[in-house]
């Protein structure tokens, strides 16, 4: 078997490794060349723990290979973004562009797994750009019948969606439950089979409509309970009440787990997937859409804070801890962090930024007044010290550090009394 892996991402490389690490033959593509040039040089552009060792050693065995462009093989599977465009509609662009990309490579009995976080609907979108780009291809109907007159080569579909924690990526791609859909019985069950390769945890077949709206659904159950939290948090801070301890206190509750709240919510997945349910029904989808209404306030109301404690100081310089969206990641996607960061720059605030993940500052942060420096330094250089996120190196920083300093804790690290 080889599988050609579309999208080298965050998802996609990772899911690249597992699979070549199998022993099972593994063609990595993406459109960068730059990314594929620095790949063959085992340089990664993402950082997962353990990943580039795993790469590496695949490379090493000659199972996994990198190309800009797909190549023939048994498999493919698409890992490339889903972003929102404007009005929070689902832009399937990179999805699109992917299926059509390998469209000239199927052959009777290919499978094509979308792994790509979806709207419902997209796997079977999928299968009919492909079959309208090969006249030759068809697909089988849930209900038994032939997607096209045309089509003598049968080939497959069905949706696979990722549920990995950044951080935690290559043990969960091997250890979680699995939901596999296909676009009917045969495609669920070559996909099962593709999985089972690698997967050691329960592999449960669907249809590819529910496979799509499971992710969504997960997703945005933790962003309607982050967003509890962070309405409780604003709450309290009318109230005057330590938002941190009322959580301990209420979490005592044998049936109560709140969550905690920060500066809002980010990555791929939580800040972008509740929409694409929105956009599909938005008179039904009342509770979801309040939830990321909610979530999406909260950079702007911790930047009130900000501008409160700026008027309190003589030449105010600030520390950003944190630019990623969630501890101990490189990754800065949909960051709430960030958001906040690029505001306070285009405010023209001095800042000095800490991200021990990142080398170099995003382009949206390069200014005279922002510059990456190390933790020492913006604690001492600082006036204004704001915690975004909850790094490691930031939550043991001692106490002596922050003496005769304002400090904002979005984040709850340092058992100081702010309320965000």
């Amino acid at each position: 078997m080889t599988i050609c892996i579309v999208g080298l991402g965050y998802i996609g490389l990772p899911t690249a490794g597992t699979f070549s690490n199998k022993g099972i033959n593994v063609v990595g593509v993406d459109v960068k060349q730059e990314v594929i040039d620095d790949l063959k040089r085992c340089v990664l552009h993402i950082y997962e723990p353990d990943l580039k060792e795993l790469i590496a050693d695949s490379i090493k065995k000659g199972k996994l290979t990198f190309s800009t462009t797909p190549v023939e093989a048994n498999v493919y599977i698409l890992a490339v973004p889903t972003p929102f465009k404007e009005h929070h509609e689902a832009d399937l662009s990179y999805v699109r562009a992917a299926a059509e990309s390998i469209a000239p490579y199927l052959k009777a009995g290919s499978l094509v797994i979308l792994e790509s976080t979806s709207p419902v609907g997209t796997t079977e979108k999928i299968a009919n750009w492909i079959c309208a780009n090969r006249k030759d291809l068809y697909y089988t109907t849930s209900d038994g019948h032939k997607s096209s007159e045309t089509g003598v080569n049968e080939v497959f579909f069905a949706h696979c969606p990722e549920r990995v924690l950044p951080g935690r990526i290559l043990y969960e791609i091997v250890h979680n439950d699995r939901i596999v859909g296909g676009i009917n019985q045969k495609s669920s069950e070559l996909a099962r089979d593709v999985y089972s390769e690698i997967c050691q945890g329960e592999i449960v077949l669907t249809d590819s409509r529910t496979a799509e709206m499971s992710k969504l659904t997960e997703n945005s159950f933790r962003d309607v309970n982050i967003a509890f939290a962070n309405e409780l948090s604003v709450i309290c801070d009318k109230l005057g009440i330590n938002v941190w301890e009322l959580i301990k206190l209420a979490n005592r509750h044998p049936r109560v787990n709140i969550l905690n709240p920060g500066p809002g919510v980010g990555g791929h997945c939580i800040a972008v997937d509740p929409w694409f349910i929105v956009d599909s029904v938005p008179e039904e989808a009342k509770l979801i859409k309040q939830a990321r209404v909610i979530n999406d306030s909260k950079p702007q109301y911790v930047l009130d804070k900000i501008k409160d404690a700026v008027n309190n100081v003589d030449s105010a310089v600030i520390a950003v801890l944190g630019l990623s969206f969630k501890a101990n990641v490189d990754d800065l996607r949909e960051s709430p962090a960030l958001k906040i960061a690029e505001s306070l720059v285009s405010m023209g605030y001095k800042l000095q930024i800490v991200e021990p993940y990142i080398e170099e500052l995003p382009v949206c942060l390069c200014s005279e007044n922002a510059q990456l420096v190390s933790l020492d330094k913006a604690l001492k250089d600082s006036n204004i010290i704001l915690g975004l996120v909850d790094h490691k190196d930031f939550c043991c920083i001692p106490r002596s550090r922050f003496e005769g300093k304002c400090v904002i804790d979005t984040r709850g690290m340092w058992g100081i009394l702010n309320n965000f």
